[in-house]
């Protein structure tokens, strides 16, 4: 079949190229004009997909990069793959408004569309289902099929990549179901089928409201346990060895990537916007994993304070500006804000991570450096931020003077963190 995946980002990359490695003849449509061109030239920027395995399926002619619409044209399959925002704290389809007036133009009978932009329950079938429609003058369900199957990406996860990982499916009719179930039925190993599009959508933010939530639960039992001169990572350690009725959180210096500080903000919106209620669970998380990255520099006052210096004019190294370990994603880092508010109380600011190139919203002030013997003695304090595998933890641990390790990356192996006068904290 001809396939059209638009979006080549995180998670329309990953599944341009499984189809194309499957035997399908697959456009991967994009907008940006300079990731068009690095994909055309064999360069992945994408951890799932490895540069070798892009070259392949270019070689092959089973795909190739396009930003001219035109290239959408007779396709027996699409997939929406576009961001969707928050802008103020209402959602922005404006990706997938677009999307679907694109797709719209070459939308012909018998075709199967499919949106996989996370959204909130109603979008496929109240929204992007009526654009397709409009432009095209076909109706979903009757001449061509129609469906939602949410993402479930996770960068840099060596174990569940999209292959391995269960795909969540659905249409507005039983043709469609069984349209969209037959596709992804060729590219993963498991494909779940649900009643409609809406129970899809509310899968999706389900998943990560219950991440985000119990995120939070977490940062803060860690904040309150401080106080109570408890060891919170001891605690989670030994809930964790109970063998049912317990999932494993860490805290850590807040949720970034899209997942997290933007998706269970779309339900909430719905929410209310369609009951008139709140959605306290999302809001009380937002709250508190918000604000993590204020408790980080607080935690850092603090430490500077205890050894009779000032946060003004000192040199802190951040270790890590990714959201997650592993992977070169600084979306909604909170590696990035905890950078700001460093900056903006004076403080000169370095930061190493080797897999982030040009992170979002980064600060000119910020110094990218390298992790070095040099640069960690030149620091007042080291602050990790993200455990990339890739950092030389024995490195730190020789040359700091002062860490905050945020995610217990030193402190795990070392019995004297936390106490007074340590080279090792823990957040």
């Amino acid at each position: 079949m001809r396939v059209v995946v638009v979006g080549q980002g995180y998670v329309g990359l990953p599944l341009a190229v499984r189809a194309a490695e499957v035997g399908h003849e697959v456009v991967g449509y994009d907008v940006d004009t300079g990731r068009i061109k690095r994909l055309a030239d064999g360069e992945s920027y994408v951890e799932d997909v490895a540069s070798e395995r892009l070259r392949a399926v270019l070689a092959s002619g089973a795909y190739r990069a396009s930003d001219a619409a035109r290239d959408c044209g007779g396709f027996d399959v699409a997939v929406v793959t576009v961001p969707t925002p928050l802008h103020e704290g209402v959602p922005d389809l404006t990706y997938i408004e677009e999307s679907a007036r694109t797709l719209s133009r070459y939308l012909r009978p018998g075709a199967t569309v499919v949106l996989e932009s996370t959204t909130y329950p109603g979008t496929t079938q109240d929204l992007f289902g009526p654009l397709l429609e409009d432009g095209s003058g076909l109706t979903a369900g009757t001449d061509f099929h129609l469906g939602y199957s949410p993402e479930r990406i996770d960068p840099g996860n060596a174990v569940w990549g999209f292959q391995q990982t269960p795909k969540v499916v659905s249409g507005v009719d039983a043709a469609s179901l069984e349209a969209v179930r037959s596709f992804y039925g060729q590219l993963v190993d498991t494909v779940v089928p649900v009643a409609s599009p809406k129970e899809a959508e509310l899968a999706k933010l389900l998943e990560n409201t219950f991440r985000h939530v119990n995120i939070a639960l977490v940062n803060e039992i860690a904040m309150f346990a401080r106080h109570l001169d408890i060891d919170v990572w001891q605690a989670i350690d030994a809930a964790a060895t109970k063998p049912f009725g317990f999932m494993r959180f860490t805290p850590g210096p807040g949720v970034g990537g899209h997942c997290l500080p933007i998706d269970p903000s779309y339900l909430s919106w719905r929410v209310q916007r369609e009951l008139g209620q709140s959605f306290r669970f999302v809001e009380l998380a937002n709250d508190i994993n918000n604000h993590m990255p204020e408790y980080v520099t607080r935690r850092l006052i603090e430490a500077f304070n205890e050894r009779r210096r000032s946060v003004n004019g000192s040199r802190v190294l951040l270790l890590g500006l990714a959201y997650k370990k592993n992977t070169g994603d600084a979306r909604e880092s909170p590696a990035l804000r905890v950078a700001h508010l460093l900056l903006d109380l004076g403080a000169e600011v370095h930061a190493a991570d080797p897999h982030v190139v040009e992170p979002p919203e980064a600060d000119a002030r910020l110094a990218r450096v390298e992790l070095t013997a040099e640069e960690l003695a030149a620091a007042d304090a080291v602050v990790i931020l993200t455990d990339h595998d890739s950092f030389d933890y024995g490195l730190v641990r020789e040359h700091a003077r002062y860490v905050l390790d945020c995610r217990r990356r030193l402190a795990a192996d070392d019995a004297s963190a936390g106490r007074e006068g340590s080279l090792v904290e823990v957040l």
